[in-house]
């Protein structure tokens, strides 16, 4: 069912009225701060799936962007919910995001107005339907991720993805599904849009945060799950030729959940299809969004 109703602001408006002016800061300027969020249909009902843990983190980026943020932490996860109630959805996308508004052209915004709206919408797979399965291709692009000097790594700006344009407009360019960037000093870093894991000998390593990486909710997720099927996990730096001899690899994020990686650079990973571990992972990921496993984490929200 497509979406008829966003938060704008405190209210609630039609689709088509959620509007900006052309002189918005966030247009010129990329000061804006978003979260994606996934909704999952559940035996109860529709169900948002680690709410709390997103609004955070979207409260840490406006503070770490100096972008203020004129609603509580509890108004924004009762928005999230009311506009999910009211679009009918019983499993969707959901996008919270905070912007400097219309104002006066400039670098520095904080004299700007800030604007916030919540909008949700039905969305499938991010690298496509096939991908949970079968795996998708990445190649390590030429594009690095930012220093940890120069953008803010830990928050998740409009601002910083024109990086993660750049590396996944490259990747489709070279007829791969995603890239992967290496950080300022030729390391692992992360995905376009996602974290990444790669198992190796049995042990399971991630970049940690000192390689620029987004610390994402589903990585959190993932790492309480393979401490409760009893892998080692390691973070360290992931040197790139890693990747070439990995056994598994896997991308996580909200979009794409827990994705394998079945080639790099068009080198084959292991057997070239998803692995034990990766499996083992998804399996539980999807048995708690979905309601089938017990929620002892508090993972989801209900909406109804």
């Amino acid at each position: 069912m497509p979406a008829t109703t966003m938060w704008k602001n405190g209210e609630f408006i039609n689709w088509e009225d959620a509007t900006v002016h052309v002189t918005t800061h966030a247009l010129h300027y990329g000061s804006s701060a978003f979260e994606g969020i996934r909704a999952y249909a559940t035996p109860q009902g529709p169900a948002v799936f680690r709410l709390q843990p997103h609004t955070k983190r979207l409260f840490n980026s406006c503070k770490i962007a100096k972008i203020a943020l004129p609603f509580s932490e509890d108004e924004i996860n009762k928005a999230i919910i009311e506009t999910i109630r009211r679009n009918g959805h019983e499993a969707c996308y959901i996008r919270p995001i905070v912007m400097r508004g219309a104002g006066p052209l400039g670098v520095e915004g904080r004299k700007n107005p800030t604007d916030v709206f919540i909008f949700t919408m039905e969305w499938g797979r991010y690298l496509g339907a096939e991908a949970i399965e079968s795996g998708v291709d990445v190649q390590v692009s030429s594009w690095r991720r930012i220093a940890p000097d120069t953008f803010s790594s830990l928050a998740k700006l409009g601002g910083n993805y024109l990086n993660s344009q750049l590396i996944s407009m490259e990747a489709h360019d070279n007829g791969f599904n995603e890239g992967v960037a290496l950080d300022i000093s030729g390391n692992v870093s992360e995905g376009a849009g996602e974290n990444i894991f790669v198992i190796y000998n049995g042990v399971v390593y991630t970049p940690g945060t000192a390689s620029s990486i987004l610390l994402g909710i589903t990585r959190d997720t993932v790492l309480t799950i393979l401490g409760d099927l009893g892998y080692e996990v390691r973070f360290e730096t992931i040197p790139r030729d890693m990747l070439y001899i990995a056994d598994e690899i896997f991308l996580t994020g909200t979009a794409a959940e827990v994705t394998p990686v079945r080639s790099v650079d068009r080198i084959q990973v292991g057997a070239g299809s998803r692995g034990a571990v990766t499996k083992a992972v998804q399996d539980a990921f999807f048995a708690y969004t979905s309601g089938a496993k017990e929620d002892v984490y508090g993972w989801l929200t209900p909406v109804r």
